[in-house]
């Protein structure tokens, strides 16, 4: 019925929870993640207190063994749930109830666990370990949407797609740096979910987090054009009119600004490459500061 991956970022910084089933909403059911503490899915049979239960123990200093231990010690119910726990060192657990509708089994390595019940096979498991072991130059949360995809590929849930979620955690990356949640993104019903999320995170990139410099380019007149013709098919007079004093900002404020020169008379303005992309696909709502 559901797959997922429970991660630790390499670094060390971040956290999260990767998930696809066909059940609606699945993101309300499965995963929960606090950062410097760990992350934890559990599907299944799911019981949802396990969320709460494990994350307790591990924020009182239990590795994710005997986090698990302790979960399943409590429950009588144990050879239906299927959960995956990954601690604040890495440590990964994944446990499948025997008691599981098949196919159901999971894996684990260093800062890793994957698992999955009702899939068409194991190749589910295998393609999602195959694609995190393969991907550690990308982001972390694109990582986990990534051996998402490559389970879905390989067949996924078998009675079909429905909902997936992403959830990641990293100490301050919350809104306005009020908390640390990086990403919560839910699909709760659709055709293409995990394709859908993966659309979110692009959004989120786009909106929620600063460009760097290899992301901003010169504009020159033949870019200046391109935008206006964009900007004015958005409903602005022109490029310049998309921002107040000729800047483009993100939702934190930053990072689709045009950046000055470096040296006076210099004529070529910089833009981030993400505002290029917001007005050619996403209308002119990068312009102001995104609110609930």
């Amino acid at each position: 019925m559901t797959f997922s991956i429970v991660a630790r970022s390499d670094d060390g910084e971040s956290w999260g929870v990767a998930v696809a089933s066909k059940f609606l909403a699945v993101g309300s059911a499965v995963p929960a993640a606090v950062a410097g503490v760990g992350a934890i899915a559990t599907q299944a049979d799911a019981n949802i207190s396990y969320k709460f239960l494990a994350l307790a123990h591990l924020d009182d200093g239990a590795t994710a063994p005997i986090a698990l231990d302790r979960l399943l010690e409590e429950d009588d119910k144990r050879d239906h749930r299927q959960v995956g726990i990954v601690d604040v060192e890495g440590t990964a657990v994944t446990h499948t109830g025997s008691e599981c509708f098949a196919w159901a089994g999971g894996t684990t390595g260093a800062g890793y666990a994957i698992r999955g019940n009702i899939l068409t096979g194991p190749e589910v498991v295998a393609a999602m370990e195959a694609s995190w072991l393969s991907s550690t130059d990308a982001p972390f949360a694109h990582r986990l949407t990534a051996a998402l995809k490559a389970g879905d590929d390989a067949g996924g849930d078998s009675r079909g797609r429905q909902s997936a979620a992403l959830l990641v955690v990293k100490d301050g990356a919350g809104y306005g740096g009020f908390d640390d949640v990086a990403a919560d993104l839910r699909v709760d019903d659709h055709a293409d979910p995990v394709g859908e999320l993966i659309r979110l995170l692009d959004l989120n990139d786009l909106y929620l987090t600063a460009s760097n410099e290899e992301e901003k380019v010169a504009i020159d007149d033949a870019l200046r054009a391109e935008l206006d013709e964009r900007s004015q098919a958005a409903g602005r007079a022109d490029f310049r009119a998309l921002g107040r004093r000729g800047e483009l900002r993100d939702a934190r404020g930053r990072g689709l600004q045009l950046a000055r020169p470096a040296r006076a008379g210099d004529p070529a303005r910089l833009i981030s490459l993400r505002a290029c992309t917001s007005i050619a696909s996403v209308t002119t709502s990068s312009t102001r500061r995104d609110t609930p």
